[in-house]
């Protein structure tokens, strides 16, 4: 039986006509097949991926459409774009066979390390100060890691548009600073 890994993301923001003014893509339908094909590059089926916010811009098929081409245990952190004005998460995401109810924040543990997922960027989390982790989304690669926390989205450079593990998205971290 295969390991199963747990990846992070963000801001996939599927079928938002206005990330194609940041992203090298044509039309949505081509930043669409090209976010689904990386994903299912690197995802198994029985892995966990932690969506942290602004999933699909989508109706409620589309949606669904590529949420099931989509491999693994997907979990989502509501991000603003998942959300009515009211705050409660849009029908096209509840409707999701998600892996777990959708939430604004939620905490994992990998191997010891204890990881604190957001949609924002946060300058103190959950036992900064004892050195955990925080990983988050929404800034679109614009935010610099600070201590022990990082975008993980799919428009930071180092991600390829891909759901990475948290090996990848935290080497060279590992000296950083704990935060107080």
């Amino acid at each position: 039986m295969a390991f199963t890994q747990q990846f992070f993301t963000a801001d996939s923001h599927f079928g938002h006509q206005l990330m194609l003014k940041f992203r090298p893509f044509s039309t949505v339908d081509e930043m669409d097949e090209h976010l689904i094909d990386v994903w299912n590059a690197v995802v198994r089926p029985d892995d966990i991926v932690w969506h942290l916010g602004d999933f699909s811009c989508h109706d409620e098929a589309r949606t669904k459409e590529i949420f099931q081409r989509l491999q693994g245990r997907k979990r989502l952190i509501l991000g603003n774009h998942d959300l009515h004005a009211d705050g409660k998460p849009r029908k096209s995401i509840r409707g999701l066979a998600w892996d777990q109810p959708p939430t604004h924040y939620a905490e994992t543990k990998i191997d010891g390390d204890r990881i604190i997922l957001h949609h924002y960027a946060m300058r103190t989390w959950s036992a900064s100060c004892h050195g955990s982790w925080h990983l988050y989304g929404h800034s679109h690669g614009r935010l610099p890691a600070y201590g022990r926390s990082r975008d993980c989205g799919v428009d930071c450079p180092d991600t390829g548009y891909a759901p990475m593990t948290f090996q990848q998205l935290t080497a060279g971290m590992r000296d950083a600073e704990v935060v107080a």
